[in-house]
């Protein structure tokens, strides 16, 4: 994984590729803030002067991004009212699915967010179908679980015959099984 540059003060729209902001905790311990696909927007949308959010934004895959700076970004908004409503939509998302995971990370077990993250990646496409497959260490970073316990979650689901997977997808056999076991 490489990084992505966020030198400030600029907002960065991704053309191609996936990246994740990250930032590390006071013990050492890598978290993750926002996965971020084509179209997305990320840097400093609104940072005042002299502050950081001590965050990265590390490409998973290979990115190009273009970069505008945060002044002419605001300028952009503030005179073409449709940009600015299409900002705020990806905004409120965001800011939905960072909510959606501390509620996740505080009232469900390891396994469960496991279940539940797997199942949302297969809605994002058809309902049963995740691809590319996420790596261990890439899915435990998105439930704040450890590789260990992903992959023994994973292999539980396909003795079950829950899910089935390949090089190219990871295909949910049972999806109501899956939701059934999210704890």
């Amino acid at each position: 994984m490489g990084r992505a540059s966020q030198a400030k003060p600029y907002v960065f729209l991704l053309i191609e590729g996936r990246a994740q902001a990250v930032v590390y905790s006071a013990q050492g311990q890598l978290v993750l803030l926002d996965t971020y696909a084509p179209g997305d927007l990320f840097g400093d949308l609104n940072a005042m002067e002299g502050t950081s959010s001590g965050d990265e934004v590390i490409a998973v895959t290979h990115v190009e991004a273009g970069r505008i700076r945060q002044h002419d970004f605001a300028l952009l908004l503030e005179n073409h009212p449709a940009l600015a409503l299409a900002v705020l939509r990806q905004v409120t998302a965001r800011l939905s699915r960072t909510a959606r995971r501390m509620v996740e990370r505080t009232t469900l077990s390891a396994t469960g967010r496991i279940y539940a993250e797997l199942l949302r990646q297969a809605r994002a496409h058809d309902g049963r179908t995740i691809t590319p497959v996420p790596t261990m260490t890439e899915l435990a970073l998105i439930v704040q679980s450890t590789r260990e316990t992903v992959s023994r979650t994973i292999n539980d689901l396909e003795r079950r015959g829950y899910i089935s997977r390949d090089k190219d997808a990871l295909m949910i056999v049972a999806p109501h099984r899956v939701e059934e076991l999210i704890i």
